[in-house]
This record gives structure tokens, sequence and C-alpha cells, in this order.
């Protein structure tokens, strides 16, 4: 594809008003392409439930699409758009159902299943139960930042802009949630013993 026409979702538009108006089925599939594991990542990191995470990554587009018309590039990147879409689709999921689970068992399972053997399978399932609890120990701003950070791999300047906040507050936050993540994995390795 011409690089003018894919300049719309990377905010490199030398006429943001115009960039819009050029989107297309094409474009739109890029933006897919470009941002559904990270999308997946982050609800699935927040969710923990592989398929309300697939439900919920689905609605996102499905915003995306619906309201791509309303995407200001000179306002904010497409990013910061696109995960505050991701995160407002969150918030409403929660408030519906009242559930507040921080981290899924089968993303980390996954990512451990290059172990093998029931010895690693348990020690894996183990492992995605503290970190459950520790991340339990956070508020929920914490953990949304923490989810933003590495179930998206966002950067903290866009982490900021989709919290709303500055980003020296967000590398404060942050590093003091990783702090007390692993306090509380250490509290949890020392009761164990």
């Amino acid at each position: 594809m011409h690089q003018q026409q894919r300049a719309w979702f990377r905010t490199e538009a030398v006429n943001p008003e115009m960039a819009c108006e050029k989107i297309s089925k094409a474009s739109i599939s890029e933006v897919f392409e470009a941002y559904y594991e990270r999308i997946f990542n982050y609800v699935s990191y927040r969710t923990g439930n592989r398929y309300t995470a697939e439900d919920l990554t689905s609605q996102v587009f499905e915003k995306i699409v619906a309201k791509y018309h309303t995407f200001q590039p000179g306002r904010r990147p497409l990013e910061v758009w696109i995960f505050t879409i991701a995160k407002n689709t969150l918030t409403d999921y929660f408030r519906a159902s009242q559930r507040h689970n921080t981290c899924s068992l089968e993303v980390i399972e996954e990512k451990d299943s290059k172990l093998s053997g029931p010895e690693a399978t348990v020690i894996s399932k183990e492992s995605a139960l503290n970190l459950i609890q520790a991340l339990s120990a956070l508020t929920d701003k914490e953990r949304q930042i923490i989810a933003l950070r590495f179930g998206a791999g966002l950067k903290n300047v866009e982490i900021a802009k989709i919290m709303n906040s500055s980003e020296s507050n967000v590398g404060v936050i942050l590093f003091r949630s990783m702090k007390k993540l692993k306090k509380e994995l250490e509290r949890e390795d020392h009761s164990e013993a």
C-alpha cells in the first residue's frame, strides 16, 4: 500500500483533516493487524479469561470502525485513541459484571508452555496463582498501568495520555507497583517455605 495511504494510522498525515477521509477497508484491516495482539493481551491481562478477552477485543474493534470518523490526528496519536477505547470498553465490562480479576492464567500458561512435564506444569500454575494474589494487592489504577505497560507494550508517555496523567506520574506508579509486586511475591515465597 502506498505510504501516504497508511499515514493516517501512524498520525503522520501531511493534512490531518483529510487523513480520516482516506480510510478504506484495507487501512482498517492494517489497523486490525497492527493492534489486535496488543489490544488482546491488554484486555486478557485485565479480564483473566481468554474468551472474555476475545469478545471484548472484538467490541473494541467494532467501536474503532464505528467511530473512526471522530479520530482527530492532531489531537492525539491513533494508538492512544485506540487504547482509550479499549480502556473504556473494559471499564464498561467491569461495571456491568462487578468482577475485577487482573491476570489470565491462560496467558501465563501459554508463555510458560515451553516448560514440559508435570512438575513444570504444577510450578507454572503455582507461579500464576502467586502472581494473581500479588496483583490483587495493587490498586485498580496500578493494575491498569501494569496491564498497559506489559500487556499492551505501551510506553509511559502513551499510558499517561490514556490515563489522563503525567508521564512522570505513570513512571512513579509503575516503579512503586513493581516494587510492591516484588515484595508481595517474596512474602508469598517465604510463607511457602
